[in-house]
Parts: structure tokens; C-alpha cells; sequence
């Protein structure tokens, strides 16, 4: 490149016009040198046609191809050729800034008339500190000039601002667009202030890069530094014998007073051997130390004392819950055997039945009443069998199952291990949960049960296992094979309110902040809130409307507007509830023929549905709706042929379907249904539908019934009929072999209902229908008409 002394000299005088070199990107400001490549024709033109080397840089507003004076900036640079190292590149010197007058000519290239532009500078003390700020600026950042050979030249400008301002601006990093703009400002004051804020930014911007620069050599070196002082200090140790690592020898002073199995001590003797070889930044060392941690955390033979008073814990579990009496059968048995033996396996033990019906809560008040921890695992939405057995070391971030890691916690061998919701477990390409359960609840596997993270056998024998689920028959077979199955159907309503006020009313009152008698319910409130605000197999969402009476009240309180004891009775029930959401509607429904009550079972509990079956005007075709599964069709259409083939028995005219089309719905169409035990009340219906007899109100019934009219037995009775009893059923149609069955309902359901056994449905019909209605009922038809 060319010296750097900046010649402004002009020859006199200069021509009107010169030739026009077009710059698609970059800037060249008067007082600057800068280098362009020459790739256009049109500027090789200029450059050739320039008139003593002299030649008018202008800038383009937009990067086109071949500029017209339309393109051009209206401020140009007179520049003069310093050097052509080749044919396609340039190093000019900007000299002044001219303002472009006219084109006379656009071919070969572009030549343009011009004018200087006038700069005024009037020297006020103002303007003397502008340029003496800008001068001590260049002498404080030559470096970022260039160097003091290149900041003298400039330096040598302090007599012309403006012109000072552009040789600073020329060298100094700074956006194109800033450069456009300094360009075209013509007042020498503007560029003086814009040129010093920007070389000020430009110093502020390099002393940071510089800070963060020493900052980060610094940690460097602090960090090679530690890497060095500790391998030294390693080293030292080595020389002096002394243990390698604190915490190894913490782990190991844990695992020597530990109770480890012999095979468990000698896998760990193993691995810490192992580890002692290990460098310290070898990444399996923190691998192998995890592992030992959790042996180490591990309850190895540690256990809860099992010499409880049998009588006190019967007592506890009375207090605790109403009910239930098999589940706390099961667990004094067990307790039992381990206090004369020592030793015995505990059946697991698995509750099904609806929500709220406190399968959960026996759970934590078998564990307080028997002095033992609870380990909850939820398996609800549980895919991934290593949930439950854990991962392997090769894996990053493995850690045990939740079963090894609730015992953790717990610190004791023998806790009660509540598996809730075992049948929401799920299945999919990463394994099967329920087989890795097939294990942990086989008494006579997981006395030695494996977990993969762990690696070794912990026993599980001395747990007490408890499982709940709502539904029995996702769970698979080999795995209810392993469990104590005790179904829990729901409560009554006497049940509901014991447990009411011998458990909830107290709780309520604690969780709302009140006292136990700032709230006194009536008896027959309570009894009016268990018919009318709520219908389930459980108490939940009686505690709920319960818990809307003490809230109200605990505002009241709040308020001190209380005055208790607060007495609700019925009538005030709908002060504090809103209106009564359930009324009695067993005996409204049947009001014709054609329309029987069935019982059915649900995964929350018992429930009455009813099967309306209705003629009008067709040719014969069954009709079937409410969104029915593949069994209760089946039913339907056996039930219309063992009708139909009897019809002489039950009354019905041979030709009462021939031009008619039979249409049965069961209503809630929104809820799938399906199964068998609705077959009896299908053929009831049939049968009360084309006799003309209406079926006999306040009476249910269930059971599967066969083409050739045998009635079989089926399951969920208990549920079914409580039900019923929640309904207000008088009389319940059960098959004969359903008859053990009902020695498991509560004393007061038995003696307030009728329970009718039968084998055949000429019995169902016998006991259901009544008499023939004298006037026919009118047919479909006759109504549209």
C-alpha cells in the first residue's frame, strides 16, 4: 500500500467534471484511504477516464448492477488515486466532500458536475473543547488507530475538525450505515460530536473485551493451578500412606458397622478394592461411590419391633376405621404368626373397590397402629418396569425403583408398602411393570429381591404389602395369583353415618379451625345430606359437601358473627348446599310397560340402570341403543327370541312384531356399557313391552340369562345391591347361585329388603310382571299420527 501522509493539494483549477466511481458497498470519507475492488466495466471506465488521477467516489443506495445518478447519494468524496496494484482493485485518498450537481454524461461511465462544500467553524469555546475531547481521545486510543505512526497524520489535522473528524472516522470500527450517514453531514460541528461519541463507544467496547479476556486467562490459570496442587497433594499422600480420599474412608467406616449380608459384603469388598485403583478424575469413581452410598444408606437387618398387643391394635384399627373388618382380620393374623414364630410370610394383601371408600387411609392407620413406616408407591400411569426396578450403573443419572428408594427413606426392612392404584399400571416397549411385580409380591421370591441399580438382594420377605385398585380384571392373572384379593363394595347409608359422626364431623371441624362443638348436624341432616347431595359407594364426596357447612361457618368466625353451637337442620340445608342435586326416582320410572330396573357393577361402585323398550311401525328389526357393547346386544337379541318363541306362555300374539320394529335403549348414552348381568333385565323388559304387563315397582334385578331362558350367576353383588338400597329397592331378582353371596351384606341391607333366588326366567316373569293392563297402551304410530 501507499505511504499514509495525506496530500490534500488540488491542481488549479479543477476540471467542471469528473468521472464517477460508483461504490456498491463501503464509504470513503475525505481524509481516509481505502482500497475497492474494480469488477464493473463502468468503473474500470472511470478510473481510466479520471482526470490527473482525480476521480468522484459516490456511494449507492442500493447495491444494483449498472447505478443511474437516481442511485447516487446526493454527497460524494473527491478522492485522488494513489495506487492501481492490478487492473481490479484501487487504493484512493479522499480529499474533499463535493455535492453532485448534474451528470452530464452516463456512458461509458458515469461523469458528474460538482461543488465543495462549504464548512463553517466558528471557534467558539465550545467548539474549541470539541475538538481538544477529540483530540485527547485519538491520543488515548491510537492503538485502536493503527499505532502512533498512524495517529500522527491524523493528529496533524487539529488545526481542521471536519476534516479531523473524517480521518478518525476513516479508521475507527463503526457500522456502513454510520459511515453513510457522517457522509452526507455537511456541518463540521455534527461530525466532530458523532465521530467522538462513536470512538468512545468503539474504546468502551474494546476495554470490556480486554476485562473479559484477563478474566478468563485468570480462571485458566486458577484452574491449572488447582489441577496441579492437587495432583502434588496426591502425590504427598501417596509418599506418606495416607488414605487417598476422605469420603472413601467415611463410606467405609459406614459400610464396616453396617449388617450386610455375606454376599452383599463381599460384592462391596469387590467394588471398594475396585475403587481404590480408580484415579480421581477417573469419571467411574463418582459412579462407584454413588453406589456405595446407597449400600451404606441402605436399613440392612434393621426392623420394627413386631411384639405389639394384638388387643390394642384391634382396638386401633376399630377407632381408625368402620368397617372393613377383613382387611384387619388379615393383618392381626399376620402379626400373630410373626410374634410366635419370629418368622412367617404375610400374604399381600389387595383392596379393591370404589373410590372413598378408605382402602388408602387403612393403610397409613395399619402402619401407626403396628408402629411401622409407610412406603407409598403410586403405580397410577406407571409404564417403565425400571420405575420399579430400577436402572443400571451404565446409564447416566441411574438411580434404584421407588420401591428400594421409599425403603430408603422408611430406614426400616419391615414397613407397611402401600401399592396404590395397581391397576392403572401401563405396558409399553420399555417393559411390563406388572412382571417386575410378580417378584416383588411372591412370598417366596422376594426374599431376595434384586434391584438392577443396586445389584444385590435385599429382602422384602419382612414387609407388609398392601395394594389397592379400583378395577380387578385389568390386573393380570399370574399377578392376582400373588394377591389376597377383599373386595370393599361401598358403605350404606346407616355405615355413611356412623362413619359420619365417629370420624369426618371431628376432622372437618380441625381442618376448618373450629371447635368440635362450634358445629352441631342434626341427625336427620345428616341423613337428608347422604340421600340427597351425594351418591356413591364411598364418603369423599360426602366429606366434600360436609366440609362446605364448616367452611361456611369458619367464615362466619372469621366475621364473629358465630354464636355456637351452629345447629343445621334439614330445612336449613339448602341455606349452605344450594338446592338437592339426587331425589328418589325408582318408583317414577316405571310408569308402562316395557321398562325394567337392572343392577350393574362399576369401577366405582354399584349403580341401577334402566332398559325402556318401545315399539313403532317396521318389519321386525331390533333396535338397539345407548351405546352398548357386544355382549348386551347378544343379550337383547337371545332375549327377543326366547320371547318371542314363548309367546304363548307369557300372552303375546304370534304376529306382534311382524310389521313392528322393537327399539331398546338403556339411557346415559354417554357411558360405554357392556357385560352380561344385564340379560335378565332385558328379556323383562321384552317380555313387559309385547304382554302389556308392567313390571312391579321398587324391584331390581340382575343375572345372565340363557337362549333357552336358565338364569346364571354373576359377580359384583354386594356393590349391585347396595346400590339398590342407596335407591330405595324393596325387592332384588338374584340367580339362585349367587345365593352365598349375600352373607357378605351389612345386617340392616338384609332385613330391609326382599331378596328373590331364581333359576329359570319363568320365575324372573312370575315375580316381575303384573297383570295385564286393561287398555292398550298406544303404539308409537298412533301417537305420531
Amino acid at each position: 500500500m501507499a505511504d499514509s501522509t495525506l496530500r490534500f493539494d488540488l491542481p488549479e483549477p479543477l476540471p467542471r467534471s469528473l468521472p464517477v466511481l460508483a461504490l456498491r458497498r463501503g464509504v470513503l470519507l475525505p481524509a481516509g484511504v481505502s482500497a475497492f475492488g474494480v469488477a464493473r466495466s463502468l468503473s474500470r471506465s472511470a478510473l481510466d477516464a479520471s482526470h490527473g488521477g482525480y476521480v468522484l467516489i459516490a456511494v449507492q443506495r442500493d447495491p444494483v448492477a449498472e447505478p443511474l445518478p437516481s442511485d447516487l447519494l446526493p454527497i460524494a468524496t473527491l478522492a485522488r488515486v494513489v495506487e492501481r496494484p492490478d487492473a481490479g482493485r484501487v487504493i484512493v485518498q479522499g480529499i474533499a466532500r463535493v455535492r453532485l450537481t448534474g451528470f452530464p454524461s452516463t456512458r461509458p461511465h458515469l461523469e458528474a458536475t460538482f461543488e465543495r462544500v462549504v464548512e463553517m467553524w466558528e471557534g467558539s469555546p465550545h467548539h474549541e473543547g470539541l475538538t481538544r475531547t477529540l483530540i485527547e481521545a485519538v491520543k488515548e486510543t491510537a492503538e485502536l488507530l493503527g499505532g502512533q505512526e498512524r495517529a500522527a497524520p491524523i493528529l496533524a489535522l487539529a488545526g481542521e475538525p471536519g476534516r479531523l473528524a473524517d480521518a478518525v472516522a476513516s479508521l475507527i470500527e463503526a457500522p456502513e450505515e454510520w459511515r453513510r450517514e457522517l457522509l452526507q453531514t455537511a456541518d463540521p460541528v455534527v461530525r466532530v460530536e458523532r465521530t467522538l461519541t462513536q470512538l468512545i463507544r468503539v474504546k468502551e467496547v474494546i476495554s470490556a473485551q480486554k476485562s473479559i479476556k484477563d478474566r478468563l486467562e485468570t480462571d485458566a490459570r486458577e484452574q491449572q493451578r488447582d489441577v496441579i496442587l492437587r495432583r502434588q497433594l496426591q502425590a504427598i499422600k501417596e509418599e506418606l500412606g495416607e488414605d487417598k480420599d476422605e469420603d472413601l474412608s467415611r463410606i467405609k467406616a459406614r459400610l464396616a458397622a453396617a449388617a450386610l449380608p455375606d454376599e452383599v459384603r463381599e460384592t462391596v469388598d469387590r467394588e471398594l478394592r475396585r475403587l481404590e485403583r480408580l484415579g480421581a478424575s477417573s469419571p467411574e469413581r463418582n459412579v462407584a461411590t454413588d453406589w456405595l452410598e446407597w449400600i451404606a444408606d441402605m436399613p440392612w437387618g434393621k426392623t420394627t419391633a413386631v411384639d405389639v398387643d394384638l388387643g390394642a391394635l384391634e382396638e386401633a384399627l376399630a377407632r381408625s376405621h368402620h368397617g372393613l373388618d377383613d382387611i384387619k382380620r388379615q393383618v392381626v393374623e399376620h402379626l400373630a404368626v410373626r410374634k410366635l414364630s419370629g418368622t412367617g410370610r404375610a400374604d399381600v394383601l389387595l383392596l379393591v373397590g370404589p373410590p372413598g371408600v378408605g382402602k388408602t387411609s387403612i393403610a397409613q392407620a395399619i402402619a401407626d397402629a403396628t408402629g411401622r413406616k409407610l412406603v407409598r408407591v403410586a403405580l397410577g400411569g406407571v409404564r417403565d418396569e425400571a420405575e420399579l426396578r430400577g436402572h443400571r450403573r451404565t446409564y447416566i443419572g441411574a438411580r434404584p425403583g421407588r420401591l428400594m428408594e421409599g425403603i430408603r427413606r422408611a430406614g426400616t426392612a419391615d414397613p407397611v408398602i402401600l401399592l396404590d392404584e395397581l391397576d392403572k399400571v401401563g405396558a409399553d416397549y420399555r417393559g411390563d411393570p406388572s412382571a417386575a411385580l410378580l417378584e416383588i409380591l411372591d412370598p417366596e421370591q422376594n426374599h431376595a429381591f434384586t434391584d438392577h441399580y443396586l445389584e444385590v438382594p435385599f429382602d422384602l420377605s419382612k414387609a407388609l404389602f398392601i395394594a389397592t385398585a379400583n378395577d380387578l380384571s385389568p390386573i393380570r392373572g399370574p399377578l392376582q395369583d400373588r394377591l389376597e384379593v377383599i373386595e370393599i363394595a361401598g358403605y350404606t347409608a346407616l355405615e355413611k353415618k356412623t362413619i359420619t359422626t365417629g370420624h369426618l364431623l371431628d376432622r372437618l371441624a380441625q381442618n376448618a379451625g373450629l371447635l368440635p362443638g362450634d358445629v352441631e348436624i342434626t341427625p336427620e341432616a345428616i341423613d337428608e345430606i347422604i340421600n340427597g347431595w351425594t351418591r356413591e359407594a364411598g364418603v369423599r364426596q360426602l366429606q366434600r359437601v360436609l366440609g362446605r357447612i364448616y367452611r361456611a361457618a369458619a367464615v362466619m368466625r372469621a366475621k364473629g358473627e358465630l354464636v355456637p353451637p351452629l345447629v343445621v337442620t334439614p330445612n336449613e340445608l339448602s341455606k349452605y348446599l344450594k338446592r338437592r342435586k339426587f331425589h328418589e326416582e325408582a318408583h317414577e320410572l316405571i310408569k308402562h310397560p316395557g321398562i325394567a330396573t337392572g343392577l350393574a357393577w362399576t369401577p366405582v361402585g354399584g349403580d341401577v340402570l334402566y332398559v325402556e323398550a318401545s315399539l313403532l311401525p317396521g318389519r321386525g328389526n331390533l333396535i338397539l341403543t345407548g351405546q352398548l357393547g357386544d355382549v348386551m346386544k347378544e343379550s337383547a337379541r337371545a332375549a327377543l327370541t326366547y320371547v318371542l318363541s314363548n309367546h304363548r306362555a307369557l300372552g303375546i300374539r304370534p304376529d306382534a312384531v311382524t310389521d313392528k320394529d322393537i327399539h331398546v335403549h338403556v339411557p346415559a348414552g354417554a357411558v360405554p356399557k357392556d357385560g352380561p348381568s344385564a340379560g335378565v333385565t332385558m328379556f323383562t323388559a321384552l317380555a313387559s313391552l309385547l304382554s302389556g304387563r308392567q313390571v312391579y315397582e321398587s324391584l331390581a334385578m340382575t343375572g345372565e340369562a340363557t337362549l333357552r331362558g336358565r338364569v346364571l350367576p354373576v359377580g359384583g353383588i354386594k356393590s349391585k345391591v347396595l346400590a339398590a338400597h342407596r335407591r330405595g329397592v324393596k325387592t332384588v331378582i338374584l340367580p339362585k347361585r349367587n345365593e352365598a353371596d349375600l352373607e357378605e351384606l351389612p345386617p340392616e341391607v338384609r332385613s330391609s329388603m326382599r331378596f328373590v333366588l331364581v333359576e329359570h326366567m319363568s320365575e324372573v316373569l312370575s315375580e316381575a310382571l303384573g297383570p295385564a293392563a286393561p287398555p292398550p297402551l298406544p303404539l308409537v304410530e298412533e301417537a305420531i299420527a
